[in-house]
């Protein structure tokens, strides 16, 4: 039995790396799995065929998370799919960095489209499915950038931290209608992006952090499930960083 039978869950971003472990784990619990990719149709389709083997059910869309009216059809293709929709997951994610004075205004609006607006884009599209279950459970995948910001990441920084103070206040307003908030704030994740770095500067990280390594996309799965699940009925509005101690 898995902790999270009989629910659907929306995972967007998740053709690689944290969204797919999201996914991954997600599907092993139980889960049935709704899962957004953008450009490739060959990783959504195969994982799709992953996915199916632990018996649930399991759809992939091809589906730009910046656009409202494209987050629009795509909740309203799930709940007439899989006939309810109980936990979104937004880890849809960019990177565009440069030091302020080289950043271009395009290179802004993309990562607060990407990052902060696809937020807004799922949440408005399944708060009235959600309200009217009176249930559900929100994560959005932010960064421990968003809290103390980085030299070169100014927006990338800001919308992750815009993330935050959108999960508060979505716990705020939801809260009676019994749908919780939360976001999640990887540190360092060892992922397919990490693995094109040298040797030196990946050790150099992982020794700064108190645990000595990096983590894993499962460790942010692993805390998602815990955050979609009954185990935390009475966790919203909060934000949990996953990050071996980076902060502390």
């Amino acid at each position: 039995m898995g902790l999270l039978d009989g629910k659907t869950a929306l995972v967007t971003g998740a053709s690689k790396g944290i969204g797919k472990a999201i996914a991954t784990t997600f599907a092993k619990e139980g889960a049935n799995v709704a899962f957004t990719y953008l450009s490739s149709v060959e990783k959504g389709q195969a994982l799709e065929g992953e996915l199916s083997q632990f018996g649930t059910k399991i759809k992939g869309y091809r589906s730009n998370a910046a656009e409202f009216s494209a987050a629009e059809e795509l909740v309203n293709g799930i709940v007439a799919e899989f006939g309810s929709l109980d936990i979104i997951v937004n880890n849809a994610g960019i990177t565009r960095d440069n030091l302020l004075m080289r950043m271009t205004e395009e290179m802004w609006d993309e990562v607060i489209n990407v990052n902060l607006k696809s937020c807004f884009n799922t949440v408005k599209a399944a708060t009235r499915t959600m309200m009217k279950q009176r249930s559900g459970s929100i994560i959005n995948i932010t960064s421990v950038v968003g809290v103390k910001g980085n030299a070169g990441q100014a927006n990338y920084a800001a919308s992750k931290a815009g993330i935050i103070g959108f999960t508060k206040s979505v716990a705020l307003e939801l809260g009676s209608r019994g749908v919780r908030s939360n976001a999640i704030a990887p540190g360092f994740i060892e992922t397919e992006m990490t693995d094109a770095l040298d040797e030196k500067t990946v050790q150099g990280w992982r020794d700064a952090i108190p645990l000595k390594r990096g983590g894993s996309p499962e460790d942010v799965a692993n805390a998602c499930v815990f955050l979609a699940s009954d185990m935390s009925a009475y966790v919203t509005g909060q934000t949990l960083l996953v990050d071996g101690g980076m902060l502390t």
